[in-house]
């Protein structure tokens, strides 16, 4: 009688494991690949001008430094008051939607430069920089040129999506233009102290998709190339301000929380440890009697339920002794141990191979019964066999 044991190998884990991990290695490459090729344009903030994109203004900042204005990119308060040697021949465009820079820091960055446009400014924005103005909502061009401002007069028509705003300081001397009725204009114009602030809330024809459509070019060169210098401030992270460490940005419930999770975890430790009791040094090898493996196996079948492999495993011991009490070889199967005990015994083959192999029991008193059966199968070999 033969018995085959199967058990896992190294060698079959890694070959089963190594499909998983190449589709993974090509996943990872693959995604790496699309985000090279694709994704540097897309990631961009709409109004950037090193963004190709739709939303971008690459195209209006490019045609700008062939036409002999030096536009300078910069993402921080820092970078741009670096930027700026200059104020009078220096224009500062400003787009912030992010809202990274605080009251303080957007006068700081409007006070730079002689000429600053600032790109669709909120409530907040507009209180810390022109509180004479507020947010109208949302306009639809395209926008007819009205007033004398020449960027404005050389468009003549502005097309695109625009945010409005009104000026609502009576006594305040500004410039309004590209109105859409109801005293509701989409660029107005702040003048103190000989500079200039503008509102800008016609940022389409800034755009890379919507620059060339009616008079939005002319209208967006005009307007950033008035100065031999262009400034184009978006403002990041890098504006960003925290003077509160660690412990003061922490909620207060973290600390005890984290205290008591030690603690339960010193407890759990001792609770363990003395559960399972002191250490044991014990030379090697152990020799561990039969009868105590026997059992120890025994309680894990009774505790799982796990019938067929008690059944099985009393199944081996059986079949491996009638297979020598028949004079059978080593290599022989259990059919043929079947067939030597029905000779012998005189039972019949499909009976005896229930008991030997087929049976499942499905409960512990059929368990009982089949263990008895092997005892009894055994017995009558033996007996058969005895002189």
């Amino acid at each position: 009688m033969s018995t085959e044991v199967v058990t896992p190998r190294l060698r079959s884990t890694a070959k089963r494991a190594a499909f998983w991990v190449v589709g993974a290695v090509v996943v990872v490459t693959i995604a790496v690949i699309t985000l090279a090729t694709t994704g540097g344009a897309q990631d961009r903030a709409p109004l950037d001008p090193q963004n190709a994109a739709p939303a971008g203004a690459m195209a209006v900042a490019e045609v700008l430094r062939q036409q002999g204005v030096e536009v300078i990119a910069t993402s921080s308060l820092t970078e741009t008051r670096d930027a700026i040697d200059s104020p009078s021949t220096t224009t500062l465009f400003l787009f912030d939607p992010g809202l990274y820079l605080t009251d303080e820091q957007l006068e700081d960055a409007v006070g730079l430069a002689d000429t600053v446009i600032v790109a669709e400014p909120d409530f907040g924005q507009l209180q810390a920089i022109a509180p004479g103005v507020a947010q109208a909502g949302v306009v639809d061009g395209p926008l007819e040129a009205d007033c004398e401002l020449g960027a404005v007069e050389r468009a003549g028509v502005v097309s695109g999506e625009s945010q409005g705003y009104r000026v609502i300081d009576d006594d305040a001397a500004a410039l309004t233009c590209l109105g859409s009725g109801d005293g509701v204009y989409s660029l107005v114009g702040l003048e103190d102290d000989g500079r200039q602030l503008f509102v800008l809330g016609a940022t389409a024809p800034l755009t890379n998709e919507l620059a060339i459509a009616d008079g939005n070019a002319a209208f967006a060169l005009g307007l950033l190339g008035s100065r031999e210098t262009l400034v184009w401030y978006l403002p990041s992270f890098a504006d960003v301000e925290s003077t509160e460490s660690l412990a003061e940005l922490t909620p207060g419930w973290v600390t005890p929380l984290v205290v008591l999770l030690a603690l339960v975890f010193v407890a759990a430790a001792i609770w363990r440890g003395r559960r399972l009791g002191p250490l044991v040094v014990e030379a090697l090898p152990v020799v561990v009697r039969s009868n105590e493996t026997m059992l120890g196996r025994a309680r894990l079948y009774e505790k799982s339920s796990a019938r067929l492999r008690a059944l099985d495993a009393l199944r081996v011991g059986t079949v491996q002794r009638l297979a020598a009490l028949c004079g059978l070889p080593s290599t022989a199967t259990v059919d043929d141990v079947v067939g030597a005990v029905s000779s012998l015994t005189g039972a019949q083959p499909h009976e005896v191979r229930r008991v030997l192999v087929d049976a499942d029991p499905g409960s512990d008193r059929e368990l009982v019964e089949l263990s008895d059966a092997l005892l009894t199968l055994e017995r009558g070999v033996a007996d058969r066999l005895r002189p």
